[in-house]
């Protein structure tokens, strides 16, 4: 009867710290996605199950990196996409939505259905996946016509986190690059032109300058023929 009583207890015992094991490596995986999914299903156990389900249908995706071809592919289309948002923010937007999709199914992610696509997402790109919701809300506002320019630049800030990410330079990369958290658009998001000082949320510049000679070059004397640059840049 002893023997057989602590079998159980060790039995137990086991099982408690692999539970305990297995809560901490899906917590630090999947971070606020745990936190979110436990909220939804109202239960920790529910939760886990759900987020080890996932972690088996992605490793049956046979996900793969980027080539250096393709990522260098990739990273000339950003940055055209951010010189696009100076003139045209809602296209720039646009674009940035329609360039993650793609990157997601070069890496192997099936796109066919959105709910099943975040929840494969949140595998591996976890931290940006709140990134990514948050873009997506103002790209459908977008389409509506009821974004704000403001609201437009926040929802770059949070597309440009998602693709970094997913090119494999992480969530913080590069100098004053996308930010930890998203960032959601305020709720009454003033509409107003990017001006030569504005900044990202981020921190990061929008730099834009845009002047016209100071004289008519053709008529203008030596001293007095004058030009400045334009300048147009959504910086990384």
């Amino acid at each position: 009867m002893v023997i057989v009583v602590a079998v159980i207890v060790v039995a137990v015992l086991v099982i408690g710290l692999m539970t305990v094991l297995r809560r901490r490596r899906l917590q630090q995986r999947f971070g606020p996605e745990y936190d979110r999914l436990v909220g939804d299903r109202d239960s920790k156990l529910k939760a886990e199950s759900e987020l080890t389900r996932r972690e088996r249908r992605v490793h049956r995706l046979d996900i793969q990196p980027l080539t250096d071809s393709a990522y260098a592919r990739y990273a000339l289309q950003w940055a055209g996409i951010q010189e696009q948002f100076v003139d045209t923010p809602a296209d720039a937007v646009a674009s940035s939505q329609e360039l993650v999709m793609a990157v997601m199914s070069e890496l192997g992610y099936p796109a066919d259905d959105h709910d099943q696509l975040l929840a494969d997402l949140s595998v591996n790109h976890a931290v940006a996946l709140d990134h990514y919701r948050a873009a997506e809300s103002t790209s459908e506002r977008s389409v509506d016509g009821t974004a704000s320019t403001e609201d437009l630049r926040l929802a770059m800030v949070n597309y440009r986190a998602l693709f970094h990410d997913l090119v494999g330079e992480g969530v913080d990369a590069g100098t004053g690059s996308a930010p930890a958290e998203p960032v959601h658009e305020p709720v009454h998001a003033p509409v107003h032109a990017i001006g030569a000082e504005d900044t990202l949320p981020d921190g990061s510049d929008v730099q834009l300058a845009e002047t016209q000679p100071d004289t008519d070059p053709a008529t203008a004397g030596p001293d007095q023929q004058h030009s400045r640059t334009t300048e147009r840049e959504l910086t990384r």
